[in-house]
């Protein structure tokens, strides 16, 4: 029996990982710290998703930023899938020092403990982002290239011209699909960890016999996310507000778009990399490879539930992007992977379940006040 240890087992990805390799008969072991902003305060009670795994795995109740903790948890382990981390583009940017220590130096305690201490780890498995890569990559026609713009500019964005900008282009720039080799250069805190964690573990892991994959997961969403947690993405929000019927403020013109991955696509991608020795030594997107537009969502989400009044504020978040969706041909190429859930029929399934979920109070306006404090949100 193959065994693996997850960390960050008891988080979205990780508990529905869990779940899924235990059916393909995996031993699984999870270290999770049950941050309160993901399970509140009595996990027990208040986390269904560390409920959905209590009892099935060998549970590890730790911190990645803990060596013992690590030693503890690697022991006797074939495979580890590397999920532990802090996640939120806008959180990272005031939370500067706390998301450099859970996601880089969490990362760097794991490779310190694989390098010095007895284990039986072949293969790690970590999570990337799309964040990574920053603004996506687009098609010039004046230059008749590939172009990587820059961050956007506040003096164009305050009035209200959020397209990307390239030097000498004077015509809107085509978005296309962003590859492996595109360029990176994040623009948020979070984005810069992510980097930094892929780098290590890509680096390193050769050099101790360790095999290594690293998977860019763009936008990932079903059911089982929080929606208590105003940090997770569009969906859990734009549904938490709507439940509430409350207005949604749509930031920028809405038009900004997102690759939304869901989530059984992300788990069929992941047990490729686990079982696949094609995976070794390579780096992946993994997507939809469609780019779906902000207001898409909020309409997708109003269909599938009730409409409440939407107010397009032209607000925006420094160190947010415009666009980026996954190019998809290496993955497709080399595993054999391919999405199965297009994003209206992923909505059905998550709106679906969120209607027999608690309705949550939506802390979302405590995150924007937050936000707008530290000059984040303008």
């Amino acid at each position: 029996m193959i065994k693996v240890l997850i960390t960050g087992g008891a988080g979205f990805i990780g508990s529905t990982l869990a779940n899924f390799l235990i059916k393909r008969n995996f031993e699984v072991s999870v270290l999770d710290n049950l941050s309160p902003q993901i399970h509140g305060e009595i996990p027990d009670r208040t986390s269904p998703l560390y409920q959905s795994i209590k009892g099935k795995v060998n549970f590890i109740l730790g911190s990645v930023t803990n060596r013992d903790d690590l030693v503890r948890a690697c022991q006797d382990q074939d495979i580890i899938v590397h999920l532990a981390a802090e996640t939120g583009t806008g959180q990272s940017m005031y939370k500067i020092h706390h998301y450099v220590d859970v996601n880089i130096s969490g990362t760097a305690i794991l490779l310190d403990v694989m390098t010095n201490t007895k284990h039986k780890v072949k293969k790690i498995i970590v999570a990337s982002s799309r964040s990574i890569y920053g603004e996506g990559r687009y098609f010039s026609e004046e230059l008749n290239a590939y172009v990587y713009p820059e961050h956007r500019l506040a003096s164009d964005m305050n009035k209200g011209d959020f397209e990307v900008k390239y030097p000498r282009c004077t015509q809107m720039l085509q978005v296309v699909a962003t590859d492996e080799s595109s360029k990176i250069h994040p623009s948020s805190v979070y984005g810069i960890t992510k980097q930094n964690q892929e780098q290590l573990i890509m680096t390193v892991c050769p050099t101790i016999g360790i095999e290594p994959v690293a998977f860019r997961y763009q936008n990932v969403y079903g059911p089982g996310q929080s929606l208590s947690n105003p940090y997770t993405g569009i969906l859990s929000i734009f549904s938490t507000l709507i439940r509430n019927n409350q207005s949604i403020n749509i930031f920028e013109d809405g038009l900004e778009s997102r690759d939304f991955v869901y989530i059984d696509d992300v788990i069929k991608a992941t047990v490729m990399g686990i079982e696949k020795d094609e995976a070794n030594g390579q780096v992946y997107n993994v997507g939809s490879g469609i780019p779906t537009t902000v207001n898409q969502v909020a309409q997708e989400l109003m269909k599938n539930l009730f409409s409440v009044p939407t107010v397009v504020s032209g607000n925006y978040r420094v160190g947010d992007i415009r666009h980026n969706y996954a190019d998809l041909t290496k993955i497709t190429r080399q595993l054999g992977f391919k999405p199965s859930v297009g994003f209206s029929e992923g909505i059905i399934r998550f709106t679906d379940w969120v209607k027999s979920q608690s309705i949550f109070t939506s802390k979302f306006q405590d995150s924007i006040d937050e936000m707008k404090s530290k000059g984040l949100l303008k």
